[in-house]
């Protein structure tokens, strides 16, 4: 399976959030790689990620970073591949919402689709979506994953309304 969406992080402690990333692309079968890149530490690296990211297949890459956030955003400044932030509410963080601002507040021109604090899930299947886009296969898994969630969510209904919410509550 090629490596269509890049999946990075700021630091290790990133991975427990971001790895939920990377199990939504598994399950709707679209290939990924996963790294660390600290926009802080490492901006050389970061620089080689975002500049050589489309001539290793990548589509879309997902960036996690907590506290001052700033990954997703120069990551956005360094390529013309849709960036999707995903907000980490960090050690330091200001209850997540620092790390929030930080990759929603892009200056015009430096668009990233942001997630909520914490949605990496989301951020994947935001990702396979754009693949998605231009990838039958990959469209017509995500139909089939929304269609299961339909009949999930149609499913608890009716048991909600046969049994009643109290013992459906209770169980």
């Amino acid at each position: 399976m090629s490596k269509q969406v890049g999946i990075i992080m700021g630091s290790k402690s990133d991975l427990p959030i971001m790895s939920e990333a990377a199990k939504a692309l598994e399950d709707l079968g679209v290939g990924y790689e996963i790294t660390i890149v600290s926009a802080h530490r490492t901006p050389r690296r970061m620089i080689e990620y975002a500049e050589g990211a489309r001539q290793r297949g990548i589509k879309v890459i997902i960036a996690g970073a907590g506290g001052a956030a700033h990954l997703p955003g120069m990551v956005a400044s360094l390529t013309s591949l849709p960036v999707v932030g995903v907000p980490i509410k960090s050690s330091n963080s200001i209850d997540g919402w620092d790390s929030i601002l930080s990759i929603l507040q892009m200056p015009g021109g430096i668009p990233v689709a942001t997630v909520a604090l914490n949605g990496a899930k989301n951020a994947g299947i935001l990702a396979a979506s754009m693949v998605g886009a231009f990838d039958a296969k990959v469209a017509e898994t995500l139909d089939n994953y929304k269609k299961e969630l339909k009949e999930k969510v149609e499913e608890t209904a009716r048991e909600v309304e046969l049994k009643g919410w109290k013992d459906t509550f209770e169980e």
